[in-house]
């Protein structure tokens, strides 16, 4: 095991998952062709600038940790890859037509369980895909957010917000897995009606973190007025009142019955008629 060079440092590790499986220690080749992607691999998109970098080293010194892999279920003569796809796909890019190989016996659990730990140590796996792998976990497998927590190594509460980015709308999400917005900016987006329209806000005027969330506390505090449909009765004695003296009339009437009457003159001369009518009648 100890040609496997497999990193320790999130959970159980690499190194812990392989000790609970069955594997041969020998070192095997097979050819590329011989290889199939892991069909639970959470991470979709591959940074290209960092597989030539991966490719010209591959080129350079061949490859110096093995890809793991087992026997797939759905194709004979096929091994599907646990842990090392970006090194499969660089050796292709390289010209290469063996790479190295421990094979090793694992279910569809572990399977997952060795793609999310791989993919989790690399610092480039998107939010949204590291989101999916825990999702998958819990939906398929019947892990708890404290099981993937433990599992993986990571605080619970990271494991919870990265899961709730979920809840956002796919144009969001697709945002983020673009790079377009980071994960900060996500937190802060969850839960929120206009979601796309402040994605599309923070991108368009290129907002820090901190604007964003003082861009939602607009939102949120801003004051939505609710214009309450007047009582019938009371209209009626509005417009009443306003044809008999010529003057707008408006009469505020709360529950218990008090209130007030607002009288609008326009120029100076109404203001002296009503002051007269006033007089004249009290």
């Amino acid at each position: 095991m100890d040609a496997l060079k497999i990193k320790k440092g999130l959970g159980r590790g690499l190194s812990s998952l392989i000790g609970d499986t069955k594997v041969d220690t020998n070192i095997n080749k097979l050819s590329i062709s011989e290889l199939v992607r892991n069909k639970y691999q959470p991470r979709k998109n591959f940074n290209q600038g960092n597989l030539d970098e991966l490719t010209s080293s591959i080129k350079e010194r061949g490859i110096i940790q093995p890809i793991v892999v087992r026997k797939s279920e759905d194709q004979n003569s096929k091994y599907e890859i646990i842990a090392g796809e970006r090194r499969w796909l660089a050796a292709q890019n390289a010209g290469l037509h063996e790479v190295p190989v421990v094979i090793t016996e694992a279910d569809d659990l572990k399977s997952l369980e060795f793609a999310i730990v791989e993919n989790v140590q690399r610092i480039d796996l998107n939010i949204i895909e590291e989101a999916q792998g825990y999702q998958r976990l819990i939906d398929e497998f019947s892990y708890d957010q404290n099981k993937v927590a433990q599992f993986i190594g990571k605080s619970r509460s990271h494991v919870a917000n990265c899961l709730r980015l979920l809840n956002l709308p796919n144009e969001v999400v697709d945002l983020i897995k673009d790079n377009k917005l980071s994960q900060g900016h996500a937190k802060i987006l969850v839960g929120l009606e206009n979601a796309n329209f402040l994605a599309k806000k923070i991108i368009e005027k290129n907002l820090s973190v901190r604007q964003t969330e003082n861009l939602v506390k607009i939102f949120k505090t801003k004051k939505v007025l609710k214009f309450k449909s007047k009582d019938p009765n009371i209209k009626n004695l509005e417009l009443s009142l306003s044809d008999k003296i010529g003057l707008n009339v408006f009469i505020k009437n709360n529950k218990r019955n008090s209130g007030s009457i607002t009288l609008e003159y326009k120029n100076i001369d109404q203001l002296n008629k009503l002051i007269e009518v006033i007089k004249s009648n009290y």
